[in-house]
């Protein structure tokens, strides 16, 4: 099963999901041993094609570090906390967290995205 870690120990993600807002961006960081590389993707994967089915769903990609680390970045865009909340929640969802390998760390976060003058827009 994979392991929790907060990427914000300050606001993890159990008290994001209290938050109302929307569009929101999972950033989810992925550590795992080099030799479960594979089933950390094919884990990741059955995951991704339950939450392309949620209400609220738009879109996600999966990344790996460059080079030899064992890191990956999943980077998934919902259209509000209260559908990312809804599809975790599942205990569908849950149970198949247990397919996950047992090195893999995972440190998930929620976004939203800013203005900054000249450079983007919301």
């Amino acid at each position: 099963m994979v392991d929790f870690k907060p990427l914000d120990p300050d606001f993890p993600i159990q008290q994001q999901l209290g938050v109302n807002a929307g569009p929101v961006v999972l950033v989810n960081v992925f550590t795992v041993d080099p030799k479960d590389q594979d089933a950390l993707v094919k884990a990741w994967r059955d995951d991704a094609l339950y939450m392309k089915r949620q209400p609220g769903y738009i879109s996600t990609q999966l990344h790996k570090a460059v080079g030899e680390s064992s890191m990956f970045l999943n980077y998934a865009v919902w259209e509000s906390v209260s559908d990312f909340r809804a599809a975790f929640s599942k205990p569908e969802f849950q149970n198949a967290l247990s397919h996950y390998p047992s090195s893999a760390v995972t440190a998930p976060h929620l976004f939203e995205k800013i203005a900054v003058t000249n450079c983007c827009t919301v």
